[in-house]
């Protein structure tokens, strides 16, 4: 339609414009068919499950034995694989927690409401 038909539609209010808007969904580099919540945290368990690398000749012996913690294979080092949830430090944290008020000013402003519901 021309401009002029269109404006004299809309105002006798013939004529509605609707606006659509479409996507195209594609898969992208991150896709994936399982739904994997980040980390959020380093726990001491998932440090404790680091293996050294494996060593070699020219390399000093690993220092702390007892530390060397041998778990099965589907956590070993399992923590430099998994992906961790950015953190946000422009969050404000948890309000404090507000005080109590001290028994005898608890009982000084019953009686005050007392008194005051009396006249």
């Amino acid at each position: 339609l021309p401009e002029r038909d269109r404006a004299e539609l809309k105002r006798r209010k013939l004529l509605l414009e609707v606006t659509l808007k479409s996507y195209w969904i594609r898969k992208g580099s991150a896709f994936s068919t399982a739904v994997a919540r980040p980390e959020t945290e380093l726990t001491p368990e998932m440090i404790a499950t680091y293996v050294p690398p494996p060593q070699t000749p020219q390399d000093p012996p690993w220092p702390w034995p007892d530390r060397a913690v041998t778990p099965g294979p589907s956590c070993r080092g399992s923590w430099r694989q998994l992906p961790f949830k950015p953190y946000n430090f422009s969050s404000l944290g948890l309000p404090p927690a507000c005080g109590h008020l001290h028994p005898l000013l608890k009982v000084r402003s019953e009686l005050r409401q007392i008194f005051l519901e009396m006249g």
